[in-house]
Protein backbone atom coordinates (compact mmCIF):
# COMPACT_ATOMS: atom_id res chain seq x y z
CA UNK A 1 0.00 0.00 0.00
CA UNK A 2 1.50 3.28 -1.08
CA UNK A 3 -0.82 5.90 1.20
CA UNK A 4 0.75 9.79 0.68
CA UNK A 5 -0.98 11.63 4.17
CA UNK A 6 1.56 14.29 4.37
CA UNK A 7 -1.02 15.88 1.41
CA UNK A 8 -2.99 16.50 4.42
CA UNK A 9 -3.16 19.40 6.57
CA UNK A 10 -5.57 21.68 8.88
CA UNK A 11 -4.79 25.03 7.60
CA UNK A 12 -3.14 26.41 4.36
CA UNK A 13 -0.15 28.18 4.51
CA UNK A 14 0.20 31.95 5.16
CA UNK A 15 2.48 33.21 2.50
CA UNK A 16 3.58 36.03 0.01
CA UNK A 17 4.24 33.72 -3.05
CA UNK A 18 7.29 31.44 -3.94
CA UNK A 19 8.75 33.22 -7.26
CA UNK A 20 10.09 36.16 -5.15
CA UNK A 21 12.37 33.50 -3.65
CA UNK A 22 14.35 33.13 -6.52
CA UNK A 23 17.51 34.64 -7.22
CA UNK A 24 16.84 36.57 -10.11
CA UNK A 25 12.93 37.43 -9.10
CA UNK A 26 14.41 41.30 -8.23
CA UNK A 27 16.65 41.69 -11.46
CA UNK A 28 13.48 40.54 -13.61
CA UNK A 29 10.30 42.14 -12.26
CA UNK A 30 12.09 45.65 -11.71
CA UNK A 31 12.84 45.03 -15.93
CA UNK A 32 9.86 44.03 -16.79
CA UNK A 33 8.01 47.06 -14.77
CA UNK A 34 10.36 49.40 -16.17
CA UNK A 35 9.57 48.78 -19.58
CA UNK A 36 5.21 48.20 -19.19
CA UNK A 37 5.42 51.80 -20.74
CA UNK A 38 6.23 50.51 -24.09
CA UNK A 39 4.15 47.69 -24.27
CA UNK A 40 1.11 48.76 -25.20
CA UNK A 41 -1.00 51.51 -28.06
CA UNK A 42 -3.52 52.19 -25.24
CA UNK A 43 -2.84 54.38 -21.98
CA UNK A 44 -5.18 52.51 -19.83
CA UNK A 45 -3.13 49.11 -20.43
CA UNK A 46 -0.62 50.60 -18.25
CA UNK A 47 -1.42 51.18 -14.96
CA UNK A 48 -3.30 47.88 -15.11
CA UNK A 49 -0.25 45.88 -16.18
CA UNK A 50 2.09 47.91 -13.79
CA UNK A 51 -0.66 46.89 -10.73
CA UNK A 52 -0.02 42.91 -11.98
CA UNK A 53 3.46 43.12 -11.37
CA UNK A 54 3.62 44.68 -8.71
CA UNK A 55 0.91 42.48 -6.82
CA UNK A 56 2.47 39.80 -8.61
CA UNK A 57 4.16 37.62 -5.15
CA UNK A 58 1.02 38.69 -2.85
CA UNK A 59 -1.36 37.50 -5.33
CA UNK A 60 0.37 34.62 -6.24
CA UNK A 61 -0.05 32.63 -3.04
CA UNK A 62 -4.34 33.76 -3.00
CA UNK A 63 -4.32 31.71 -5.92
CA UNK A 64 -2.58 28.82 -4.58
CA UNK A 65 -4.96 27.45 -2.34
CA UNK A 66 -2.76 24.86 -0.73
CA UNK A 67 -3.90 22.72 2.08
CA UNK A 68 -0.33 22.20 2.79
CA UNK A 69 2.57 24.46 3.66
CA UNK A 70 4.22 26.55 0.68
CA UNK A 71 7.43 24.78 0.48
CA UNK A 72 8.80 24.05 -2.59
CA UNK A 73 12.44 22.82 -3.54
CA UNK A 74 15.47 24.88 -5.00
CA UNK A 75 16.01 22.43 -7.67
CA UNK A 76 11.61 22.96 -8.07
CA UNK A 77 11.75 26.72 -7.77
CA UNK A 78 14.61 26.97 -10.43
CA UNK A 79 11.97 25.15 -12.98
CA UNK A 80 9.06 27.64 -12.32
CA UNK A 81 11.12 30.57 -12.79
CA UNK A 82 13.05 29.53 -16.08
CA UNK A 83 9.95 28.62 -17.54
CA UNK A 84 8.15 32.12 -15.62
CA UNK A 85 10.82 34.32 -17.07
CA UNK A 86 10.84 32.21 -20.84
CA UNK A 87 7.54 32.81 -20.96
CA UNK A 88 8.07 36.73 -19.99
CA UNK A 89 10.99 37.46 -21.66
CA UNK A 90 9.22 36.20 -24.96
CA UNK A 91 6.00 38.71 -24.22
CA UNK A 92 8.44 41.82 -23.60
CA UNK A 93 10.02 40.84 -27.11
CA UNK A 94 7.30 42.33 -28.66
CA UNK A 95 6.44 45.29 -30.54
CA UNK A 96 3.81 47.69 -28.92
CA UNK A 97 0.22 45.21 -28.53
CA UNK A 98 -3.04 46.65 -29.60
CA UNK A 99 -5.13 47.96 -26.83
CA UNK A 100 -5.82 44.57 -23.72
CA UNK A 101 -3.59 42.45 -25.51
CA UNK A 102 -0.61 42.82 -22.84
CA UNK A 103 -2.62 42.76 -19.53
CA UNK A 104 -4.45 39.50 -20.69
CA UNK A 105 -1.07 37.83 -21.74
CA UNK A 106 0.38 38.83 -18.15
CA UNK A 107 -2.53 37.00 -16.83
CA UNK A 108 -2.15 33.87 -18.84
CA UNK A 109 1.33 33.62 -17.54
CA UNK A 110 0.32 34.55 -13.95
CA UNK A 111 -1.90 31.80 -14.18
CA UNK A 112 0.37 29.31 -15.92
CA UNK A 113 2.93 30.23 -12.58
CA UNK A 114 0.58 29.18 -10.32
CA UNK A 115 -0.36 26.23 -12.03
CA UNK A 116 3.43 25.37 -11.95
CA UNK A 117 3.71 25.75 -8.37
CA UNK A 118 1.08 24.50 -7.46
CA UNK A 119 2.47 21.06 -9.37
CA UNK A 120 5.90 21.54 -7.87
CA UNK A 121 5.27 21.58 -4.31
CA UNK A 122 2.75 18.36 -4.71
CA UNK A 123 4.46 16.69 -6.70
CA UNK A 124 7.39 17.12 -4.25
CA UNK A 125 4.86 15.27 -1.12
CA UNK A 126 3.78 12.76 -3.79
CA UNK A 127 7.57 11.69 -4.32
CA UNK A 128 7.44 10.20 -0.09
CA UNK A 129 4.97 7.58 -1.40
CA UNK A 130 8.22 6.14 -2.65
CA UNK A 131 9.73 5.86 0.39
CA UNK A 132 9.40 3.67 3.19
CA UNK A 133 8.86 5.46 6.45
CA UNK A 134 10.14 9.04 7.29
CA UNK A 135 11.47 11.01 4.98
CA UNK A 136 12.91 14.64 4.70
CA UNK A 137 13.74 16.58 1.60
CA UNK A 138 15.17 20.17 1.77
CA UNK A 139 12.71 23.36 0.72
CA UNK A 140 12.42 26.83 0.24
CA UNK A 141 9.57 28.65 2.71
CA UNK A 142 7.60 30.89 0.48
CA UNK A 143 6.57 32.71 3.76
CA UNK A 144 10.03 34.25 3.88
CA UNK A 145 12.69 32.64 1.89
CA UNK A 146 14.37 30.48 4.09
CA UNK A 147 15.30 27.03 4.12
CA UNK A 148 13.31 24.50 5.37
CA UNK A 149 12.44 20.71 5.25
CA UNK A 150 9.00 18.77 4.89
CA UNK A 151 8.78 14.93 6.60
CA UNK A 152 6.33 12.99 5.45
CA UNK A 153 5.72 9.25 6.25
CA UNK A 154 5.97 6.86 3.02
CA UNK A 155 4.23 3.34 3.27
CA UNK A 156 6.04 1.80 0.32
CA UNK A 157 7.84 -0.88 2.29
CA UNK A 158 8.30 -4.14 0.63
CA UNK A 159 8.44 -6.72 3.51
CA UNK A 160 7.93 -6.81 7.18
CA UNK A 161 10.91 -6.43 7.88
CA UNK A 162 10.81 -2.88 6.12
CA UNK A 163 7.69 -2.11 7.84
CA UNK A 164 8.76 -2.77 11.57
CA UNK A 165 12.52 -0.41 10.41
CA UNK A 166 10.10 2.04 9.08
CA UNK A 167 7.68 2.06 12.53
CA UNK A 168 10.47 2.26 14.47
CA UNK A 169 11.71 5.00 12.86
CA UNK A 170 8.53 6.36 13.45
CA UNK A 171 8.75 6.44 16.92
CA UNK A 172 12.43 7.39 17.03
CA UNK A 173 11.12 10.97 14.96
CA UNK A 174 8.23 11.51 17.43
CA UNK A 175 10.34 10.93 20.48
CA UNK A 176 12.29 13.77 19.02
CA UNK A 177 9.92 15.59 18.35
CA UNK A 178 8.06 15.74 21.77
CA UNK A 179 11.62 16.98 22.70
CA UNK A 180 11.68 19.98 20.71
CA UNK A 181 10.59 23.41 21.85
CA UNK A 182 6.93 23.74 22.00
CA UNK A 183 7.47 27.10 20.87
CA UNK A 184 9.54 26.45 18.16
CA UNK A 185 8.37 23.19 16.55
CA UNK A 186 6.19 22.48 13.80
CA UNK A 187 3.92 19.48 13.71
CA UNK A 188 4.30 17.60 11.07
CA UNK A 189 1.05 17.13 8.36
CA UNK A 190 0.98 13.61 8.59
CA UNK A 191 0.39 13.18 12.68
CA UNK A 192 -2.26 15.92 12.22
CA UNK A 193 -3.87 14.02 9.64
CA UNK A 194 -8.15 13.42 10.54
CA UNK A 195 -7.69 9.97 8.86
CA UNK A 196 -5.15 8.93 12.14
CA UNK A 197 -6.67 9.96 15.23
CA UNK A 198 -4.41 7.54 17.26
CA UNK A 199 -1.54 9.47 16.46
CA UNK A 200 -3.25 12.68 17.49
CA UNK A 201 -0.48 14.95 19.72
CA UNK A 202 -2.77 13.99 23.01
CA UNK A 203 -1.86 9.89 22.64
CA UNK A 204 1.88 10.43 20.97
CA UNK A 205 3.77 10.93 24.61
CA UNK A 206 2.78 7.26 24.76
CA UNK A 207 2.87 5.50 21.76
CA UNK A 208 3.99 1.63 21.55
CA UNK A 209 5.62 0.60 18.58
CA UNK A 210 2.70 -1.95 18.48
CA UNK A 211 0.16 0.65 18.90
CA UNK A 212 1.68 3.06 16.05
CA UNK A 213 1.58 -0.40 13.62
CA UNK A 214 -1.87 -1.40 14.51
CA UNK A 215 -2.61 2.54 13.92
CA UNK A 216 -1.20 2.78 10.71
CA UNK A 217 -2.29 -0.55 8.88
CA UNK A 218 -5.62 0.22 10.08
CA UNK A 219 -5.05 3.08 7.17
Amino acid sequence: MALLLCLVCLTAALAQGCLHCHSNFSKKFSFYRQHVNFKSWWVGDIPVSGALLTDWSDDTMKELHLAIPAEITREKLDQVATAVYQMMDQLYQGKMYFPGYFPNELRNIFREQVHLIQNAIIESRIDCQHHCGIFQYETISCNNCTDSHVACFGYNCESSQQWESAVQGLLSYINNWHKQDTSMRATPAFLVSPALRCLEPPHLANLTLEDAAECLKQH
